[in-house]
């Protein structure tokens, strides 16, 4: 099954999720800072990785025209991470979401993967106004929003009873 390119930077490209990207999944989603700051979304296997493409991004594809995608070096293709847009039903703005391979942070990957992703969205998808989410406590994260020009606005508690940080 091919993907669907969505977009290119000077290093990467992003492309729509298929079922051949479950073994990646399943990494992505088991890194120390997946778990410490999004949370175990119960993916251990292979089946679950592909459960979980399916009812995430995948569906976003269909009923929102945009979701997670994932990010690849552009020279070699291996997959380093995903960024893109979600729709959750607890904000009303779209956010941006984004999570890259431990040895591939602090690379400038995160800054050129999450503009290019902006960028996007407001030339393409006619998007005016990206907002985030993050853990209070995930100063990466808060640096690179920053770096994107959102700012902090209030802590929010989720549906899933954890407080994060809302930028826009």
């Amino acid at each position: 099954m091919s993907s669907k390119m969505i977009l290119e930077t000077e290093r990467l490209i992003l492309r729509e999720f298929t079922h051949s990207d479950t073994s990646f999944i399943l990494k992505l989603l088991n890194t120390p800072n997946w778990l410490k700051f999004i949370g175990d979304k119960d993916v251990h296997n292979l089946n679950d990785a592909e459960s979980y493409l399916l009812k995430g991004p995948i569906t976003s594809y269909k009923e929102n025209g945009f979701g997670l995608w994932l990010v690849s070096l552009k020279e070699s293709e291996e997959p380093i991470g995903m960024c893109g847009l979600i729709k959750r039903d607890y904000l009303d703005d779209i956010d941006i979401g984004f999570a890259l391979m431990p040895n591939f942070e602090g690379l400038g990957y995160g800054y050129e993967m999450a503009a290019g992703t902006v960028e996007f969205a407001g030339r393409e998808l006619k998007i005016d106004k990206i907002i985030a989410i993050t853990d209070v406590n995930n100063f990466s994260s808060i640096k690179l929003l920053n770096k994107l020009g959102l700012h902090f606005k209030k802590n929010i508690i989720t549906p899933y009873a954890n407080t994060v940080s809302l930028f826009s």
